[in-house]
């Protein structure tokens, strides 16, 4: 059935994002200045939850803080944008964060990221989220946070009859039981390439990853190529849904979250696959135009003012 306001249910990791801008990374044992500094918000569960929400959404989000200032800071920013936090305040323990650089002249980045509290989640933990999880329309998880919670959470949506995506970033090693769990799964190339052992340079090698993906039990692969698209691949057909440029790219911190949370919101909507792919794209296209991760997240007006034909 369609519907506008899809209820969306995240689960993974927040990070207090570190922004440093510079012309270059510093090698080894070398210091250079740094062009700019901001702190904002991460994780790709949290930026997921966030672009869900102003896209939509619904949103609850599961995860665990620290009792910091961090944390707090999280708390504030999901109410602040309407997130339904499920939030677990772990005592004695720091809050999530993540250093990155930008490439102010490209807008890549490269990031490391400590997940803190999170890190300490354990499968039994998501049951207490249960009866949330049944009530929503769409379940998305990652795995910045225990892989043992992703296949749980993936365990639950299915028992319930819910529509499960899986971000498999940061590409890590998975037991064979989760493939057969996810509905659908949204690797970028180079996470494709890893969880097959396949190379990923061209179309055609990014569908027979995601064939090799689809024969571990998967219901259906899509695989983000950046300035390329995304390809779709089922038992049945294969598409390729091209960008959205909605601008000049700034910096891409977060824009693969940002597509996924977009491709939530459609499914939940009701729409096709190829109209989820196309409304997550103008979303992650948008994202790219603006620095940070989750304050880069559009609204709903926004994403349809550049779909209007």
């Amino acid at each position: 059935m369609q519907q506008d306001h899809p209820a969306i249910f995240v689960a993974g990791i927040y990070a207090a994002d570190l922004v440093f801008t510079a012309s270059r990374l510093p090698a080894p044992g070398e210091t250079i200045a740094a062009t700019g500094f901001t702190r904002g918000h991460g994780g790709k569960g949290s930026n997921q939850a966030v672009a869900a929400a102003r896209a939509g959404g619904r949103v609850s989000f599961f995860t665990f803080i620290g009792d910091d200032a961090f944390g707090q800071d999280a708390a504030q920013f999901w109410r602040d944008e309407g997130v339904h936090s499920k939030a677990v305040v772990v005592k004695g323990q720091a809050t999530g964060a993540a250093g990155i650089f930008v490439d102010p002249s490209t807008g890549g980045n490269a990031i490391t990221v400590f997940p803190g509290a999170s890190g300490t989640m354990q499968a039994a933990d998501i049951d207490r989220v249960e009866a949330d999880i049944a009530a929503s329309d769409v379940f998305v998880v990652q795995l910045e946070q225990p892989v043992e919670v992703a296949l749980r959470g993936l365990e639950l949506a299915r028992r319930h009859g819910v529509a499960s995506i899986l971000n498999p970033a940061p590409a890590v090693p998975l037991p064979d039981a989760i493939f057969a769990l996810c509905d659908y799964l949204l690797p970028n190339e180079t996470e494709a390439g890893l969880l097959t052992g396949l190379p990923v340079e061209t179309l055609e090698q990014a569908e027979a990853a995601a064939r090799a993906l689809l024969q571990k039990g998967v219901g259906n692969v899509i695989v983000t190529l950046g300035e390329r698209g995304a390809l779709f691949c089922n038992h049945t057909e294969t598409f390729l849904v091209p960008p959205v440029k909605a601008g000049a790219c700034v910096d891409t911190t977060g824009a693969g979250d940002g597509f996924t949370a977009g491709f939530a919101v459609g499914l939940g909507q009701g729409m096709p696959a190829r109209d989820a792919m196309r409304f997550a794209a103008a979303l992650a296209g948008i994202s790219v135009t603006r620095h940070g991760a989750g304050v880069s997240m559009p609204t709903l007006a926004e994403i349809r003012a550049v779909l209007r034909p």
